[in-house]
């Protein structure tokens, strides 16, 4: 069933509601080895300062109906430097995946890619209702989208090209832990700045 927000939460914005109501993948997902239905998880307001794109939900997320409720999120809210009630706050964190449910596995239990409908479908909507001060571009799916790039290294090596408003990052999975080791120049000279880069969108007017 689709996710909802706590019931002491604001009303959603209609382009929120119709995208947790979105069926468009149903019979896509039904093929799949996982077999499961439709669950996007859209998680944004159109005020927030600080924009991450990221590639699709996970199993997990799936389930839990919350984006980054993972290890990956765990990794990405320390390059952030924020905590997880800033991380949720919707006011000033919008989370907008490329696509919004988890497209499932592969028979040989490897995640499918993000489905080229969803993007084409709710994309552009959402990226005319936001104006965040901070977009940060998880991935070779969303920097391919954004910025017409497709190689995840050579993006985030040319960091300073985008920086300060945007910031290209690796995927944050634990997969690509090797890639840290092999980059050290990605924590010793990116985080730092994405760390003020972060805190500097989130302080208030």
């Amino acid at each position: 069933m689709p996710s909802h927000p706590p019931p002491d939460d604001p009303p959603d914005h209609p382009l929120v509601a119709d995208i947790r109501q979105c069926r468009l993948c149903a019979e896509r997902f039904a093929a799949t080895a996982t077999r499961h239905a439709p669950r996007p998880v859209a998680w944004f307001r159109p005020l927030a300062r600080v924009l991450i794109v990221g590639q699709a939900p996970g199993a997990r997320v799936h389930d839990s109906g919350r984006p980054f409720t993972d290890r990956s999120g765990d990794r990405l809210r320390d390059w952030m430097g924020v905590d997880a009630q800033t991380f949720y706050d919707r006011d000033r964190v919008a989370i907008v995946p490329m696509a919004f449910c988890f497209p499932g596995y592969d028979a040989r239990g490897a995640d499918l890619p993000p489905p080229p409908l969803c993007a084409a479908t709710w994309r552009q909507p959402v990226m005319d209702l936001l104006k965040p001060r901070l977009t940060l571009l998880v991935g070779g799916h969303a920097q391919a989208w954004h910025l017409g790039r497709r190689n995840v290294t050579q993006t985030v090596a040319d960091w300073h090209s985008h920086a300060p408003a945007i910031f290209p990052l690796p995927h944050p999975s634990w997969r690509n832990t090797g890639w840290l080791r092999r980059n050290p120049w990605f924590e010793a000279m990116l985080l730092p700045e994405l760390k003020k880069a972060v805190a500097a969108a989130l302080q208030p007017v």
